[in-house]
């Protein structure tokens, strides 16, 4: 990146941050959430960040005064509703597997249900940006259940009519997960030819998808869908530099 384009991102980071806004992250004690954190805490565009959860956290290093932790209890969000009030802006990085949800029914409750519960409640409550992370495989006609639910997820999302609506489509997520999956080394084994001969077609790392997040938030734009493939996830990182 050169310096022009480091100074073009500077200046939209404090142009942002000169409007005073707020935000909640769902997810992020997972990979691209811990990375969306981090990059929000490097950037400061922020008055306040809310990350909402199951239970209280150790976060390390500590992202800052700003960021604050609230405790629900996702089968009963409407008793919640004041965690997500007086935040322009929503990040959604959700998401388990059939196996730590008990099953079928439990990974759609979290991946499909609760995100959007949440997304409900935030644009009832004034959040105008609702930036989500599904897959670059999303389908709601596949007969594939991961596949299958992200798609119904994106496709419910567009029907809510926010003010502008970010869908982040990585595709092969890379990261150094501290509970590697049997899955996931398997799938990295397999992929891992294919990621080397097309690095910014096939994969991106959670950091990416993290700073990406941070840089579409704060490029300006009227377009109310904004949804970046993986390939476009690596050239708003390429474009504007790493972010955490």
């Amino acid at each position: 990146m050169d310096k022009r384009m480091s100074e073009e991102y500077e200046d939209k980071v404090k142009e942002y941050k000169n409007m005073g806004k707020s935000a909640f992250i769902i997810g992020y004690t997972g990979e691209c959430g811990k990375e969306l954190v981090k990059a929000l805490s490097k950037n400061r565009i922020f008055n306040k960040v809310v990350l909402i959860g199951r239970r209280k956290v150790d976060i390390t290093p500590d992202p800052g005064p700003e960021f604050e932790q609230k405790v629900v209890d996702y089968d009963k969000l409407d008793d919640y509703t004041e965690a997500f009030q007086g935040a322009q802006v929503g990040y959604c990085c959700l998401g388990t597997t059939k196996a730590k949800a008990g099953g079928k029914e439990g990974f759609v409750k979290v991946d499909r249900d609760y995100v959007l519960k949440t997304a409900e409640i935030a644009k009832s409550s004034g959040c105008q940006h609702f930036s989500i992370v599904t897959a670059s495989t999303a389908d709601k006609n596949s007969m594939f259940l991961y596949i299958k639910t992200k798609g119904e997820v994106e496709d419910a999302l567009k029907k809510m009519s926010f003010d502008k609506l970010s869908i982040f489509k990585p595709g092969f997520l890379l990261c150094d997960r501290s509970e590697r999956r049997l899955g996931e080394r398997i799938g990295q084994a397999f992929m891992k030819p294919i990621i080397l001969m097309f690095p910014t077609y096939s994969a991106a790392s959670t950091a990416y998808v993290g700073g990406a997040m941070v840089i579409d938030t704060v490029t300006p734009g009227d377009e109310k869908l904004r949804t970046y493939s993986n390939e476009q996830i690596h050239g708003l990182i390429k474009q504007n530099g790493k972010q955490n």
